[in-house]
């Protein structure tokens, strides 16, 4: 098993700088997260990684409890046009994706990145994950989990707001599970 050290070298060569470790208690779950994504999200139902197709709060809180450390990262982004953070997403993503493999090839066979945003990987993603067309790509954001990723943000020294408009920088967050 390799350290910690090592570890960072791998975010380092992946562009994941912006980064904290974090105890899994300072992970923020909340019912009322979940209730945003069903009453309030455009995705909610509609994608193979979003609510329903995503555990229990229960579940995920103790999903959370099963690892000993966790690295959140951060991925600041200003966008003029708001649908050009979807490309920025996707990259991030795919970056995430590639981080995973890597700490997992590293020995840690219980390495699960969390997206910054649902996956979109695909043109059209179908609203049931069995009929995903990249499920071994695919991967919940944190908010998917019904992590409150403002209060968890804050519990790990990082500034965020909610935002008024587009203009503004979007601060998006990552975690990286590992044992």
């Amino acid at each position: 098993m390799i350290e910690r050290t090592q570890l960072e070298a791998i975010f380092d060569q992946r562009g994941c700088r912006d980064f904290k470790w974090i105890d899994p208690d300072a992970i923020v779950l909340g019912q009322w997260v979940r209730m945003k994504c069903m009453f309030g999200c455009k995705d909610f139902g509609k994608t193979a990684t979003c609510p329903p197709n995503t555990p229990s709060v229960d579940e995920c809180q103790r999903l959370f409890t099963e690892y000993q450390q966790i690295a959140i990262f951060h991925f600041p982004i200003a966008v003029e046009d708001p649908d050009d953070r979807h490309a920025y997403t996707r990259k991030i993503n795919g970056r995430l994706l590639k981080l995973e493999r890597d700490v997992f090839l590293s020995g840690f066979h219980k390495a699960l990145v969390l997206f910054i945003d649902p996956c979109n990987f695909c043109e059209d993603c179908p609203p049931n994950k069995d009929e995903c067309q990249r499920p071994e790509n695919a991967r919940p954001s944190p908010e998917a989990l019904g992590v409150d990723v403002f209060a968890t943000a804050r519990n790990c020294g990082y500034q965020i707001e909610v935002l008024t408009d587009y203009t503004k920088k979007m601060d998006r967050f990552g975690l990286l599970l590992v044992e």
